[in-house]
């Protein structure tokens, strides 16, 4: 009987909500640092008001707002990558990727495309199928997918998400 008593389910159930946290804190970090950077170190910027809102949005504490600000500084310069791929289904996917390696975010994500099925697209391959509104992409074109495809889209984006390097995924998908 060991492992079915209620301590351990608490433990695994809080020790997987804990982690998907950290990763959403470590991406919001970096997010909150690069726009610290572009910003050259103003806190009232746009962007970087933006971006401490959305981490306390995601209730993220303030002393790791603060040290993400501070990092910003002292961090390797991150850039951000748009990648376009073609995922289940010849559906459009783009992936935004906020990085300090270019060469190693290409690579986990082209990993990650390869393992289920999809491919990176050259620039343009992908973006016309997108419109820029109120700042933000959306599809202008969409594409209805199988059920199964819907499945292997919906493992694609969660390994995507997943990386730390990404920060957003797009599709095209109905």
């Amino acid at each position: 009987m060991s492992g079915h008593n209620k301590w351990s389910q608490i433990q695994r159930q809080k020790g997987a909500s804990d982690s998907k946290r950290s990763q959403l804190f470590g991406k919001l970090s970096r997010m909150i640092s690069a726009q610290v950077k572009v910003a050259g170190g103003d806190r009232n910027a746009v962007a970087v008001r933006s971006a401490i809102d959305k981490a306390r949005a995601a209730d993220m504490p303030v002393d790791t707002i603060e040290r993400a600000i501070s990092k910003a500084t002292e961090a390797k310069d991150l850039e951000t990558i748009v990648y376009e791929a073609y995922g289940p289904g010849g559906v459009g996917i783009i992936i935004e990727a906020l990085t300090d390696s270019r060469n190693r975010a290409a690579q986990e994500i082209r990993h990650i495309l390869d393992k289920n099925g999809s491919s990176l697209g050259s620039i343009g391959s992908v973006m016309w199928a997108f419109q820029k509104v109120d700042g933000e992409l959306t599809p202008t074109m969409t594409v209805p997918l199988s059920e199964e495809d819907g499945v292997a889209l919906e493992k694609l984006i969660d390994e995507l998400e997943n990386n730390n390097e990404v920060q957003e995924v797009l599709t095209n998908a109905e």
